[in-house]
């Protein structure tokens, strides 16, 4: 049986006629198929154990990982307020699910418990890939990524994205087996046959000089070269934000602030020269400090980017999807049966109406292929041997082969 994803996306009067409406569309696609894994991802409208629970009987306690979001998309549209669900069967791939609490008080000792929960390796099927779900208000998602690409070994993909509460900040889940958890990390390890394949890209383009975190503690950003965040930040990005008709002198509160932010975000410098990791600045303070989504390492070299550029961010898509295909061709994998997509929710407040043809990007690069994906507060992608791969304001994809031999 070659690997096979279907996919499903409904809404409904509650959680459970809207779980099992997408689960009903994706299973009449499946035929008569096994599920081995279950991916649910809910709108924060529905009660998320209800979800979960007719998920879990509707697939025959099928293993499930998934997330509540900041918006829900398959090949078939994209929308709000759905549950998604995508429906997993393959000869090729042994699923292995696990989660934990307390991700908030100690990351470290969560991310051990799951750890400890999942196998090391699986004879007969030598490829490790997880997929990492984190609370996505828990401001660990750099700890997380760089402690699980430590903790788990240097021979494991990692994918993965923080749960969203459809940007109303409150509190966010994580789905695994039949528990809906806050504060937690959830796990689902893919062992497969074949490898599978990853793929990253932003639409942000350098605006500023390299600039030093000169000033930090945890998410707050304090001094930029020895002076006040946002008079560096307003230094920097003066000419570009004048070419686009905004003064950045005239901008006061923080809520002004936090809105300029939304298009000029930070990007950290990487091991490869002129690529970069961006980190969104969500607000501002009285002191001239600004909050970020995750930690901010004091020392830290930077450039400011500038993501207004919406083509650019469109594109960021279709890179993405090109590089897990490119990947997947080198390997002499040419069928798929399926691309998850861990998009960030920023990327659909930044498109607005224009997001639809960002997903429509994914169907151009690998058309009829199943697909599925959810709006992140926070994208996490980790290539065997690398130590850091979180992410925002990206996209991230992950490419499953059909199965079989290369060609």
């Amino acid at each position: 049986m070659v690997t096979t994803l279907t996919t499903g996306l409904c809404d409904g009067g509650n959680g459970a006629l809207a779980a099992k409406g997408a689960v009903s569309q994706a299973k009449e696609k499946l035929g008569r198929a096994r599920i081995d894994l279950s991916i649910v991802y809910s709108s924060s409208k529905y009660d998320y154990q209800e979800v979960v629970d007719v998920v879990r009987e509707v697939t025959g306690n099928a293993p499930l990982i998934g997330a509540s979001t900041a918006g829900e998309f398959t090949e078939a549209g994209v929308d709000k307020g759905h549950v998604a669900v995508g429906l997993l069967s393959s000869d090729d791939i042994k699923v292995f699910t696990a989660i934990s609490e307390g991700v908030k008080e100690d990351p470290e000792a969560a991310i051990k418990e799951v750890i400890a929960k999942l196998p090391d390796r699986v004879k007969g099927y030598p490829n490790l890939t997880a997929i990492l779900i984190a609370d996505g208000l828990s401001g660990m998602g750099e700890r997380v990524a760089l402690l699980a690409s430590y903790l788990f070994g240097r021979g494991l993909r990692i994918v993965g994205g923080m749960a969203g509460d459809d940007f109303k900040m409150e509190k966010t889940f994580v789905f695994s087996d039949d528990n809906a958890r806050t504060d937690a990390i959830g796990v689902c390890l893919l062992a497969s046959k074949m490898p599978l394949f990853t793929g990253v890209k932003h639409g942000h383009t350098p605006v500023s000089r390299k600039l030093k975190a000169t000033r930090t503690e945890c998410n707050v950003l304090y001094e930029i070269n020895n002076m006040p965040a946002w008079m560096a930040w307003k230094e920097e990005t003066a000419e570009s934000a004048r070419k686009a008709g905004i003064d950045v002198n005239q901008l006061k509160t923080p809520a002004e602030i936090a809105q300029f932010c939304a298009n000029s975000q930070l990007g950290l410098a990487t091991e490869k020269e002129g690529e970069y990791k961006i980190r969104w600045p969500v607000s501002a303070n009285e002191d001239g400090s600004l909050n970020f989504t995750c930690d901010i390492a004091e020392g830290a070299i930077f450039r400011i980017m500038d993501g207004s550029n919406l083509e650019d961010q469109i594109d960021a898509a279709e890179g993405a999807a090109m590089m897990a295909r490119q990947s997947a061709g080198d390997a002499g994998y040419s069928e798929f049966a399926g691309i998850l997509v861990f998009d960030c929710a920023h990327r659909q407040l930044m498109l607005g109406d224009k997001f639809p043809e960002s997903v429509d990007r994914y169907k151009k690069v690998l058309p009829g292929v199943p697909l599925l994906g959810w709006e992140t507060y926070g994208e996490i992608r980790l290539e065997p041997g690398q130590f850091s791969g979180f992410h925002n304001t990206t996209a991230v994809v992950l490419l499953l082969p059909k199965g079989g031999n290369a060609a």
